[in-house]
């Protein structure tokens, strides 16, 4: 990582105050706060410049450790691996880029994901370093993602989302449901589960709202579409299990299904097809569709 790399400043810092300690210097305090972090990389982030004070100047390892100094740092990960997938632009203005995702890519960074995500990446290829997602989508789903290229503009965006004026459309393969009549409306109330990182449908007024539509109804495995009204996280993966349907490929839904690290992930049979809205700058309808397409399961 050379100082010109655009791909830190894409990666949001960690910030940290100082707490009690006897430590002569930060380096040696960082090092004994963060004992799974070999000092020649700590000393390697501040040669960088990548340990720096709350207003962003860069500190010096030899610095005093001294209480209550709040402190930026950017999480970098050691032999992250390369995700051999490929995203694309689909479209780019002065205003807005839309990016196709590919399946296992995440977004932002998280976990033991830094550089291999959808914005550190989009960073690198376009040297914007302002380019800020305007919304989210799980790193096993693949499709559309809207980001905004320049502050001016981006609360305009934001506002999109906050006020449910984009129209989203996903796609998915999933179990045949023959029982049922489509298209139908699925509302519940989704809260936090166990483990943290799922979701549970849980009594009480509804939270979360999705339209599904059957697209191709042969065989055992059938093609959805899915429009969700709100946003709550995994709510189509929620919704889905708990019509006795889920997504081809879920490991979470309707069970948690660990993956050991000798075992390779089937992709899960999600995809952001399409976004539409009305543009809040030009007033213009836009609409953009993802050149992705689901995995073929024989019938």
């Amino acid at each position: 990582m050379t100082p010109s790399d655009p791909i830190p400043s894409a990666i949001a810092a960690s910030r940290l105050q100082l707490p009690p300690g006897e430590w002569a210097s930060l380096l040696d305090g960082l090092c004994a706060r963060f004992p799974r972090i070999e000092r020649a990389q700590w000393e390697s982030r501040f040669a960088r410049g990548r340990v720096q004070d709350a207003q962003g100047r860069a500190l010096a390892p030899d610095r005093p450790w001294q209480v209550g100094l709040e402190i930026l740092y950017f999480r970098e990960v050691a032999d992250e691996p390369a995700i051999p997938f490929l995203e694309s632009i689909l479209y780019q203005d002065t205003d807005l880029l839309v990016a196709d995702k590919p399946h296992f890519l995440p977004v932002t960074p998280a976990g033991g994901h830094v550089r291999e995500t959808l914005l550190a990446r989009l960073v690198a290829r376009t040297g914007n370093a302002d380019l800020v997602p305007l919304h989210r989508l799980d790193r096993l789903t693949a499709g559309l993602v809207l980001f905004s290229t320049r502050p001016a503009t981006r609360d305009a965006y934001q506002r999109l989302f906050r006020e449910r004026r984009i129209h989203k459309t996903y796609q998915a393969l999933a179990p045949a449901l023959p029982a049922l009549t489509f298209p139908l409306e699925r509302h519940s109330r989704l809260v936090p589960g166990e483990p943290f990182f799922r979701m549970d449908e849980a009594p009480g007024e509804p939270n979360a709202r999705t339209r599904i539509e059957v697209l191709h109804a042969d065989g055992p495995i059938w093609h959805y579409r899915l429009q969700p009204e709100t946003g709550r996280k995994h709510q189509l993966r929620v919704h889905m299990a708990a019509l006795g349907a889920p997504i081809v490929g879920d490991d979470l839904y309707p069970q948690l299904c660990r993956v050991g690290p000798e075992e390779v992930e089937a992709s899960l049979q999600l995809l952001a097809q399409g976004l539409a809205f009305v543009d809040p700058l030009s007033g213009a309808p836009r609409q953009f569709a993802s050149e992705r397409q689901l995995e073929q399961h024989p019938g």
